[in-house]
């Protein structure tokens, strides 16, 4: 009962500051550009780091911004920085389609990250059985995959059309599913993790910026852990704080009057 109501708060005070938020737009363009590139630049650090990729946050800024090649830093590396932001501005270009979100988005997104980097099977489901690092859960048989991923492509369709749960709710349980079917041979959580920002960007609510800290990538590995198990409290709590502390990001960049 105690993390329900943590929960329950959570999305009041999240869906409070979007009201703030809401009422404050249009921000001038100067200030949503340095939100958005100090997001987006966040977001690939953590979301690669988290992933085991070296190249720190500044690093990532450089990339980015200047377009540099990191000394001592291997060319996947580089690829997993831009790919990402790549697979940030096809999400950007989702938003802008009235059609739901299918699993075909999610193979595009998936294909993005991967290009470069593994092409014989970027945007493909996975031919081979998987195994998780640290974890007890046993992704589904690749022959299972196709019924699976149609499965969870209408419930994605289903839940956009009846609007019938918050959508920070939404958007960590898109990310669980995707990661418990493990539909790809490589980069789940990438792909899990750009989706459910997707959610949240398409009902007009701040991201949600894992972060790569060893005892946060713990916490997270351990709340979907759980979730594997049939509790999925934990993540969405989760997901839910790392919500508002977006929100907060975005009211700390309203110009004061």
């Amino acid at each position: 009962m105690e993390k329900e109501e943590k929960l329950n708060n959570l999305l009041i005070e999240i869906d409070r500051k979007k009201e703030k938020i809401d009422k404050a737009q249009p921000l001038p363009k100067i200030v949503l550009d340095k939100l958005t590139e100090y997001l987006n630049i966040e977001w690939t650090y953590n979301s690669n780091a988290i992933e085991g990729n070296t190249i720190t946050r500044q690093e990532t800024m450089l990339i980015l911004k200047e377009g540099l090649t990191i000394s001592g830093k291997s060319m996947k590396e580089h690829l997993e920085v831009t790919n990402h932001k790549n697979a940030i501005d096809y999400l950007k270009e989702l938003l802008t389609k009235v059609e739901p979100i299918t699993q075909n988005d999610v193979k595009n997104i998936h294909g993005l990250i991967l290009e470069g980097i593994n092409n014989k099977y970027a945007g493909k489901y996975r031919d081979v059985e998987v195994y998780i690092s640290g974890s007890t859960h046993k992704p589904p048989r690749p022959q299972h995959l196709d019924v699976l991923m149609l499965e969870f492509s209408r419930w994605l369709v289903e839940k956009q059309e009846n609007n019938d749960v918050h959508p920070v709710i939404f958007a960590a349980d898109t990310h669980f599913k995707l990661v418990d079917v493990h539909p790809f041979i490589d980069e789940n959580g990438r792909t899990a993790r750009l989706l459910m920002n997707l959610i949240l960007m398409k009902y007009g609510y701040p991201i949600a910026v894992f972060e790569c800290e060893s005892e946060k990538r713990q916490r997270y590995y351990s709340s979907l852990d759980l979730a594997h198990k049939g509790d999925l409290l934990n993540f969405k709590v989760m997901v839910a704080e790392y919500v508002n502390v977006t929100a907060d990001k975005y009211l700390e960049s309203i110009p004061k009057k």
